[in-house]
């Protein structure tokens, strides 16, 4: 498939650089099996769902891994930005560096701030743009540091307009977030507060987490021109035991599977085989849904609103159908809902099996 036929005009102020406050009051878009879509918000979500269903939900938690510092070569020092996108070592990563033109092998990084500051050497550049640090530090004293120095890594369409803060600490987290590992926030996870848990909880909907560690793949476009030509970055992922046989038993049950993200969906559809049974996992995903690919996994889908042509619209419109989700959009950008990793969410009924 080109990858034109996912492209859609997006006004500029449509993308949300803050979240809705609360959580739960931002908006939600229902699209029901038939296509049929209904306005609603987060905070109402229970009423499209019945006691029994499972919420599943990505529990990573998001590094600081966006550093601000100096390029230092002889007695030439250049000021660098950098984004680490995937740790390849007790004390590597890889990352994203502007201007990257600035930097070579053998160069040394330095990013400080009041309390300390991390100190990497440059050792490699890839073909995609992405730079191997070897940082001068151990692991655990490298983490510590990291918490330290750096910022919350915002996409770039957040990033290209305003600068992180405080806030940003808060806000890009969600409440499920546990295991450290990830470079970008499960967005669609952001939406709940503990009223609203406790709302779903007191009709019988259960919550269950899992875990994938997101990773650069979230933020770089797709710049092939058709779909079997675009490359998936791997994340890492885990579903316990223990997790896949409750998810196992609620769709036993009658309960319905109700994805909170793509990152979640990804990981289960990973997971699941040709009966839509979930088996435990941990290991790498690079797992790429288009349309035409069977959903098994899931029942429902919680997500936000996704770039044009990127690959997250494109699993969408594999699980509830190309021209649905075009229309949906089309609806969600004539009435004012709000994109991207702040924005508002849409619930997405299952069409693909």
């Amino acid at each position: 498939m080109l990858i034109s036929e996912f492209d859609f005009d997006l006004p500029e102020n449509r993308i949300a650089l803050r979240p809705t406050e609360p959580r739960e009051a931002a908006r939600l878009l229902r699209v029901d099996e038939h296509g049929a879509l209904t306005d609603s918000h987060i905070g109402d979500i229970a009423d499209f769902l019945k006691s029994g269903d499972l919420l599943v939900v990505n529990d990573t938690r998001v590094l600081p891994t966006q550093l601000d510092g100096q390029r230092l070569r002889d007695d030439s020092v250049v000021m660098i930005e950098a984004t680490l996108v995937k740790s390849t070592g007790a004390s590597q990563w890889q990352a994203f560096l502007k201007p990257g033109r600035k930097v070579k092998a053998g160069d040394q990084l330095l990013f400080k701030s009041d309390a300390t500051e991390l100190k990497a050497v440059v050792s490699a550049k890839d073909d995609n743009g992405l730079y191997t640090l070897d940082f001068q530090h151990g692991p655990q004293e490298l983490l510590e540091r990291l918490h330290l120095v750096g910022g919350m890594p915002l996409p770039p369409y957040i990033r290209s307009k305003r600068h992180e803060d405080e806030q940003d600490k808060s806000d890009y987290q969600t409440i499920f977030a546990r295991d450290e590992g990830s470079v970008a926030a499960p967005t669609a996870g952001l939406h709940f507060t503990p009223a609203l848990l406790e709302k779903l909880a007191a009709k019988g909907i259960a919550i269950e987490r899992i875990t994938l560690h997101v990773g650069a793949g979230t933020f770089l476009p797709v710049k092939v021109e058709d779909t079997d030509d675009h490359v998936m970055h791997a994340e890492f992922g885990i579903i316990t035991p223990e997790s896949a046989a409750r998810i196992n038993a609620a769709r036993a049950a009658g309960g319905r599977i109700i994805c909170v993200g793509t990152t979640s969906l990804r990981l289960l559809e990973s997971a699941c085989d040709s009966q839509g049974a979930i088996h435990p996992f941990a290991a790498e995903t690079a797992i790429f849904i288009t349309p035409g690919v069977t959903i098994r996994s899931c029942d429902l889908l919680m997500t936000n609103f996704h770039l044009p042509k990127s690959t997250l619209f494109m699993l969408v419109c594999a699980l509830a159908g190309t021209e649905v989700m075009k229309r949906a959009y089309a609806h969600a950008i004539e009435t004012g809902y709000r994109f991207f990793s702040y924005g508002d969410a849409c619930l997405l009924s299952n069409t693909s099996r």
